[in-house]
């Protein structure tokens, strides 16, 4: 063996020959293996609790960020942001009052935090969520034929889902257009009593579907389609926007009773009371959509809402008569409301400052609580369905982070 051969194959050789070594190299070379083993146990060891010690630190770190917020009476924000409209960056500077933080705000961004995280190591931390097409297909959805189809039998069988085209447009353009889209449950059983993904009356003859999502985007898309064939079809969706995006949540209610009588809207609804407020200007963008549909410039009445709290100028409102205004009007104002939403979104520089996007959630909180308080469709689906459920349903999916 030549004489410049490294320490290690010296220590093999010695221990393969048979007799060459004498009793001081076999003891010489026992104490080196013995060295050697220790050394690594010990780098192991030391590898295993760095690991351990940088876990805990970022967990550390970003509860501390969460609960900055809690330890200051008032917080000043000052941002800009680049936006689609091909103006140029607005500022935004916000002074927020202290308070006491809601527990439902504070989980809901270590969620979003956790799910980025996910995003960011798929092969270490699978992302939860099921196929789209298959969690569709697990209640016959898009259906085919209304709960009331035998007594509609004369004009056809799906002649009642009148707004099932709307389910199928926007389920295709949020698969086509939007960023690592996936379905999140619509309830949990292990903290819900109810099931919010499906419920039906089968003696008075009505269903409800509901399917929620979430994407880079979008905090949280759900959808919802109640059936009670002729005498009431509904097609409501709301769009929550990621905290990272100061931005107006897209809200789509469209009824009909009786085929007789038809209410259409659809908003960009301001999560603050001035638009100047938001990240972007945005009802210049709305103003020529609404402009081109004039059966659509309806005013709501303050019976349940009052249209200076979470409405834009800009909303298309309209009770109509004719159906021809669904498939002519409004059916294209909501995919033009709908892509300009997301367009919006996507050229927006998003500001994932911890501070902000609590801020961003406390106002959609604020949304919630409003709606929840004020829905009407809390009747419709008591008398369908019962009180436990719907006030459930209404508090737990619909606006889960109201009060």
């Amino acid at each position: 063996m030549p004489t410049n051969q490294s320490a290690h194959i010296n220590i093999y050789n010695n221990f393969t020959s048979t007799g060459s070594f004498n009793q001081r190299n076999l003891k010489s070379n026992r104490k080196l293996l013995n060295m050697i083993k220790h050394v690594r146990f010990f780098l192991t060891l030391v590898v295993t609790m760095t690991i351990t010690v940088v876990k805990a630190f970022t967990t550390s770190i970003l509860s501390s960020k969460l609960s900055l917020h809690q330890q200051h009476s008032k917080t000043f924000l000052s941002r800009s942001f680049a936006c689609s409209s091909g103006q140029s960056v607005f500022g935004l500077s916000m002074y927020i009052e202290g308070s006491d933080t809601s527990s439902k705000v504070e989980r809901k961004l270590l969620q979003l935090i956790n799910n980025e995280q996910q995003l960011s190591f798929p092969s270490k931390i699978p992302i939860q969520g099921h196929h789209i097409d298959e969690a569709e297909a697990k209640y016959g959805m898009p259906w085919k034929t209304s709960i009331g189809h035998e007594e509609n039998s004369t004009s056809g069988d799906n002649a009642s889902l009148l707004y099932m085209p709307f389910w199928e447009w926007q389920i295709s353009f949020m698969k086509n257009n939007l960023t690592n889209l996936s379905v999140v449950p619509c309830s949990n059983a292990a903290i819900h009593r109810h099931d919010y993904h499906y419920n039906e009356n089968e003696q008075k003859g009505a269903r409800i579907v509901n399917m929620c999502f979430e994407s880079d985007e979008y905090r949280k898309i759900r959808m919802t389609y109640y059936d009670a064939g002729q005498k009431t079809q509904v097609f409501n969706s709301v769009w929550y926007p990621h905290p990272k995006y100061n931005l107006p949540i897209l809200g789509v209610d469209v009824l009909a009773f009786n085929q007789q009588k038809y209410l259409a809207i659809t908003d960009y609804q301001p999560i603050h009371d001035a638009e100047e407020k938001h990240a972007c200007t945005y009802e210049h963008l709305l103003k020529p959509i609404r402009d081109d549909y004039p059966n659509l410039k309806g005013r709501m009445s303050n019976k349940f809402y009052d249209e200076n709290q979470f409405f834009s100028k800009q909303m298309v409102f309209s009770r109509f008569e004719d159906v021809n205004v669904v498939h002519d009007e409004f059916y294209p104002a909501f995919q033009r409301y709908i892509m300009t939403h997301v367009d919006l979104l996507q050229n927006t520089k998003p500001d994932e400052n911890m501070r902000s996007m609590r801020f961003v959630l406390e106002r959609q909180a604020s949304y919630d609580t409003y709606s929840a308080e004020r829905d009407p469709a809390l009747g419709l689906l008591t008398a369908m369905f019962g009180t436990d459920w719907s006030e459930s349903y209404m508090r737990e999916f619909l606006f889960d982070m109201s009060d």
